[in-house]
């Protein structure tokens, strides 16, 4: 069978630039810096989404960045991680190379199933092709908008899969597009103006962190950024409900004053006045769950990026909030 077009295959797209998917709006990228240019190229939390009719296996051609010879990294398999609704069934290895395809074999079962990319490497989809049988696109699902940094992005999760929006997506049903910018996230106006004119169901924000060191922020200068920033999103979303999770846990930043002599947890405490002071001027649909208190020591890597059980347990309660305030849109039926 000829190859198929990716393009209705794929999941957690937030815009495309040609064939090529990235996360932040192309016609706007001189209005962000360069740290937020540089990791919206990265397809974090793009995926593939389709059901079998009878398929044995799928074939995915692809692109991918190499690094060149002498790169740690030059000699690292690409992984696709094969999911069906919750379940994770395993994981295919293919050879690093710029143009490759991956055969993933399948069960015997209609799916919806979805596949996870070996997003380090930047892969672009070139097509898609059924062995056996044939493909459809997976049912389309309500999006859901995460905006945050590093954590959000999924830094130390052992696999894409296992960051927290992946797994919150895959509990609440929904198609997750993942806009978390390692390194930056720090409430930067032009992001916002990008998520308002995003189309989306739900709309999660995670930053914060990154405003205690790099760009050091005071807490009143926090608060007011943080009022802006979802001022600029409600322009675009006045109606959508939008959860603000505050940081999570940071060791060394709790008590310790930064360059202007803020630390995290007055930080933490202006970015979470600022979401209740929305509240009290009448924003309905804004929510507010605090980070503190939802990870321990021993959930983070290196003292600021959660291991696998730190994502879940961010995951965890991202979803009961959402759950206990009914903003997960009612046609959603969770996965699994």
């Amino acid at each position: 069978m000829s190859w198929l077009d990716p393009a209705p295959f794929l999941r957690g797209v937030g815009w495309m630039d040609g064939d090529r998917v990235v996360r932040a709006d192309p016609s706007d990228m001189s209005q962000l810096s360069w740290d937020i240019a540089q990791r919206a190229v990265l397809p974090i939390g793009v995926r593939l989404e389709f059901v079998s009719h009878g398929a044995d296996a799928v074939d995915i051609r692809y692109r991918a960045a190499v690094p060149e010879p002498g790169d740690p990294l030059a000699e690292l398999a690409h992984c696709f991680s094969l999911w069906e609704g919750t379940r994770f069934l395993g994981e295919t290895f293919t050879e690093p190379a710029h143009e490759q395809v991956a055969r993933i074999e399948l069960p015997a079962s209609p799916g919806p199933f979805t596949v996870h990319l070996p997003e380090g490497h930047a892969p672009e989809i070139l097509g898609v092709r059924p062995v056996g049988g044939s493909l459809a696109p997976g049912p389309a699902r309500p999006r859901w908008v995460v905006h945050g940094d590093s954590i959000t992005e999924g830094w130390s999760s052992t696999r894409p899969a296992r960051s927290w929006p992946a797994v919150a997506g895959r509990a609440l049903g929904l198609d997750t597009v993942n806009l978390g910018y390692a390194g930056a996230a720090r409430g930067e106006l032009a992001t916002a103006s990008h998520i308002a004119a995003l189309p989306a169901h739900l709309i999660t924000l995670a930053f914060g962190t990154n405003c205690w060191f790099g760009v050091p922020y005071s807490a009143p200068l926090l608060y007011e950024t943080v009022r802006a920033f979802l001022a600029v999103v409600r322009e675009g979303h006045p109606a959508t409900p939008l959860l603000v999770l505050s940081p999570v846990l940071r060791p060394d930043a709790e008590e310790t004053g930064n360059a202007p002599g803020a630390t995290l947890t007055e930080l933490r405490a202006a970015m979470e006045e600022a979401v209740r002071d929305g509240v009290a001027a009448g924003d309905e649909r804004l929510l507010l769950l605090p980070g503190r208190g939802l990870l321990r020591a021993e959930h983070l890597v290196d003292g600021v990026h959660p291991d696998d059980r730190g994502h879940v347990l961010i995951a965890e309660a991202v979803v009961t909030a959402l759950r206990e305030a009914a903003c997960v849109p009612s046609s959603v039926v969770s996965a699994g």
